[in-house]
């Protein structure tokens, strides 16, 4: 009796988590995007800051919730301190001096916020004022692996240039947390090259914890990670003007039951996508005996809610040569086409084989995965036609697709189709 009780409980947790492993897009038994998000932050009265945050942090500091911060100017971390901040806590980036908040090389942000008291990083502008590029960002650096020549780089942010460093060889490296945070109105561009994003991540090691993240309204990438070592979760990106997630110099990336809402008005008109993924700029800058980029992204939704087709929010991902990218129980909704290569990539197997597309929904996009290079469209149009990819072509409205896509109340991007779901909505 004991055996038979013990073979029907692993057989129910067996089909539980197969179901869970096939389900599609973001996943939950509630609406995880609950209580601790905003997508209209533009309308929410912040306190007026009581204290400034300016200069060098070089020892173990605390910002508390019962003060609300300005931060002003480029505000360095460093001398391996470890900045703490207090669920609750507000601090917001000052407009006319570009606030900026970098954790160097060694130094760690501590930032745990909870679902009913997140960390909010914001504008300094009123109400009526906030727009994209507000201040600057959160910038990390750490010393996890990039595949740039000599292993070592800088960013192009006009930092500090002895601070301003990031890469090595410890891919465990530790920068610290970001949990239950939001991060409103960053991405400050600097120069016609030069655009800031909502959150840097430059060789930042696994050891960091980066789970339940809102990035709105960013001028320019929401989250982009050059090279390091990172799993990370819960990430939601709303009307970034550039890309979503941007990933490249070798970046090892598992993202997971993550989502991108593109709006056409908060596109740039040089190419926005959710997923912009390649190795490198320019390979003659990059040691090819590293590892290239990989990105393992499993339950991740995608979601324009342009209407009216104006056109102005085009593929979901951009994938570049050289460059492993694997989508898995995920559901791509409302795109032109539905992925985009690099026309580098041709249509062979040996380049074709990195990157793999599993139980994936692609619903009302206008085109399937296509190449820069249209000579390359028949042989990838083929390639994929392979039933192994199981990828799924399907024609329905958004709000018969998800349980409630109104993003002007409490948005909810889980499918209706997803078994668990139901019985817990």
């Amino acid at each position: 009796m004991k055996t038979t009780i013990q073979i029907t409980i692993i057989t129910i947790l067996s089909t539980f988590f197969l179901q869970a492993q096939q389900q599609k897009g973001i996943i939950g038994t509630s609406n995880w995007m609950n209580n601790w998000t905003n997508f209209k932050p533009g309308a929410v009265e912040y306190n007026e800051a009581t204290n400034i945050i300016a200069g060098t942090i070089d020892k173990d500091t605390r910002l508390t919730k019962r003060n609300t911060y300005q931060l002003v100017g480029i505000v360095y971390v460093t001398n391996n301190a470890v900045l703490t901040i207090e669920p609750g806590t507000v601090i917001r980036g000052d407009d006319k001096t570009c606030g900026t908040l970098v954790i160097s090389n060694g130094a760690k942000i501590m930032a745990e916020g909870l679902e009913t008291d997140p960390i909010i990083f914001t504008s300094n502008k009123g109400t009526t004022e906030r727009k994209p590029g507000d201040w600057g960002g959160i910038i990390i650096l750490g010393k996890a692996p990039i595949n740039k020549l000599g292993g070592i780089a800088t960013l192009p942010f006009n930092l500090d240039e002895i601070l301003n460093h990031y890469g090595g060889q410890d891919a465990e490296d530790n920068s610290g947390i970001l949990k239950y945070v939001r991060i409103e109105y960053s991405g400050r561009k600097l120069s016609a090259l030069k655009e800031l994003n909502g959150l840097s991540l430059a060789g930042v090691g696994r050891k960091t914890v980066l789970s339940n993240i809102q990035i709105s309204y960013s001028n320019d990438d929401s989250f982009e990670c050059y090279g390091g070592d990172l799993n990370m979760n819960n990430l939601i990106s709303y009307r970034t003007t550039d890309d979503d997630f941007d990933f490249t110099q070798g970046a090892q990336i598992n993202i997971s039951n993550s989502i991108a809402i593109r709006h056409p008005f908060s596109s740039d008109i040089s190419g926005s996508r959710c997923f912009e993924v390649d190795s490198y700029d320019k390979i003659e800058n990059t040691d090819m005996t590293k590892k290239m980029t990989k990105i393992n992204a499993s339950n991740i939704t995608l979601v324009n809610l342009e209407e009216n087709n104006q056109g102005l929010v085009r593929e979901s991902a951009h994938i570049g040569e050289n460059t492993f990218f694997n989508l898995t129980n995920s559901v791509v909704s409302g795109f032109t086409p539905f992925i985009l290569l690099n026309g580098n990539i041709g249509n062979g197997n040996e380049n074709l084989s990195k990157i793999t597309l599993k139980n994936v929904m692609a619903n009302n996009c206008n085109g399937g995965i296509t190449s820069e290079s249209s000579s390359n469209d028949a042989g990838i149009k083929n390639w994929y036609s392979n039933p192994e990819f199981a990828i799924e072509s399907t024609k329905i409205k958004s709000d018969e697709l998800f349980l409630t896509p109104n993003i002007k109340g409490n948005p909810d991007f889980r499918t209706k189709f997803n078994n668990a779901v139901a019985s817990g909505k």
